[in-house]
């Protein structure tokens, strides 16, 4: 769950539990094995030096995280609240009285989510840290394949070496770090969303793990809308139908629960968080610490409504201009990524795990670049790179004061620094709609007026993004 942010700077305790005895999970085997298996024979293709080198990095960044991680101490007091949502479901307690941890952290998620969090109560929370943590490596190798498939860089036979390397790095990127600690579910949930849009518009099932990731936490909703303005009808219903079904499910099991959740504690904003604070890094928190208000009503309203319209208009029309924008549908999904995590109400800094397929996107685009011969090559791609890692790598919003009220009386010099994965949201989209005019100009193509064809697939039936484009 997303848990109120002032716990996190609370000095960091272990509550403690009694372990539950483990339970069979030889179920999982089936499923692990193929996935297993094609994982193998990409490292068998991958070239050898490179993937040594890569391995040797990331072992040596992964041992140096755990030893920081062990003198920082981590609290991770989102998993204990998983795993006590995880209980009142299993024993038929009111999941939204919960109060969890010396912070006294409330359930936040759907009852849906809660459901979801049970097998958690079949474990200890010692070995609980060490599975999730785990766990969440192993997903950011996973996002990162995912998002080498959505931007098709770099060529086949590197894309193991490239997931070592984000894996073992990536720790480092405070969306990602600040997940770990906390015990966070984002890495999950945008692995999901990133699977589906990577699959075939021809896939009768896709959307379903877009609307799974909505049922667990609201904000992945947003691709549904995505699927929809970009001409995908039957994927965006099928996202639509899965929602509602999960909402149903959670009806079904927990009736009570399932009514106090969407008629009451949904819009009681007290139980997620202060506004105004910097771990809030959306549109609306940014808003609300440049007018020192905890409360910046129908401005941040208006602003974030603006950005919803500019995003998604530049998402689609990156996705619809595929036949003459290289990686259209990743721009596409990454500009919807930045989006949803800028007009959230509240976009703690863990949920800009989106951070990974925005620099891998931005990464393509500059070996892009490097590539082209000298006397036509131009910087540009590679300093959009630098600084955007940069950023992600600065844990800026946490070195400006913000202990106590400090949040809402920041000076000018640091709203900026305070403010920083807005600031870059906002820029990211900028530059998506400047590539998407100039590869649209480039091509002597209209900027507005869309192409007559059916944007779901090319004529020999890939999607765009799965087709190779021209040399940009």
């Amino acid at each position: 769950m997303t848990a109120v942010r002032e716990a996190g700077r609370a000095p960091q305790r272990q509550p403690g539990e009694s372990p539950i005895p483990n339970r069979s999970r030889a179920a999982a085997v089936p499923v692990l094995g193929p996935l297993l298996a094609s994982a193998a024979a990409a490292l068998r293709a991958a070239p050898r030096r490179p993937l040594a080198a890569a391995s040797a990095a990331a072992l040596v960044s992964l041992l140096t995280y755990a030893t920081v991680r062990h003198f920082v101490g981590t609290s991770m007091v989102d998993m204990v609240v998983y795993r006590a949502e995880g209980s009142a479901v299993a024993h038929g307690r009111d999941l939204y009285a919960l109060r969890v941890t010396e912070w006294n952290l409330p359930a936040t998620y759907p009852p849906f989510a809660a459901m979801l969090f049970v097998p958690t109560t079949w474990f200890g929370l010692g070995f609980l840290r060490v599975a999730i943590t785990a766990g969440n490596v192993v997903l950011l190798g996973v996002l990162a394949h995912l998002s080498f498939k959505l931007a098709d860089w770099p060529r086949r036979d590197l894309r193991p070496v490239g997931v070592i390397l984000v894996a073992g790095l990536g720790v480092w990127l405070e969306p990602v770090f600040t997940t770990l600690r906390y015990g966070q579910i984002n890495l999950a949930l945008a692995c999901l969303v990133l699977w589906d849009l990577n699959r075939s518009d021809r896939a009768r099932s896709k959307g379903v793990a877009i609307g799974i990731a909505a049922g667990i936490k609201l904000t992945p909703g947003l691709f549904t809308v995505y699927l929809l303005i970009t001409g995908r009808v039957r994927a965006a219903i099928v996202s639509g139908l899965t929602f509602l079904a999960t909402f149903a499910v959670g009806a079904a099991v927990l009736p009570h629960a399932t009514f106090g959740f969407w008629t009451k504690y949904l819009y009681d904003s007290s139980r997620v968080g202060k506004t105004e604070i910097v771990d809030n890094q959306s549109v609306r928190g940014a808003v609300a610490r440049l007018l020192h208000t905890a409360d910046p009503g129908t401005l941040a309203m208006a602003v974030a409504a603006v950005v919803a319209v500019a995003g998604l208009a530049t998402a689609a029309w990156a996705h619809r201009s595929a036949r003459w924008l290289p990686r259209g549908e990743a721009w596409g999904v990454c500009c919807a990524a930045v989006t949803a995590v800028l007009i959230s109400p509240i976009s703690w800094t863990h949920h800009w795990v989106w951070c990974v397929p925005m620099l891998v996107l931005l990464a393509a685009e500059a070996d892009h670049e490097r590539s082209r011969p000298a006397p036509v090559r131009r910087l540009r791609w590679r300093p959009i790179f630098a600084l955007t890692l940069l950023a992600f790598l600065s844990f800026a919003m946490w070195i400006v004061p913000h202990k106590g009220d400090l949040d809402r009386h920041l000076p000018p010099l640091h709203q900026a620094p305070a403010a920083v994965y807005p600031l870059v949201g906002l820029a990211f989209l900028a530059v998506a709609a400047l590539r998407v005019a100039a590869r649209r100009r480039a091509a002597g193509a209209p900027l507005v007026r869309l192409p007559q064809q059916r944007t779901g697939s090319l004529p020999d039936g890939r999607r765009p993004g799965d087709a190779r484009q021209p040399v940009a």
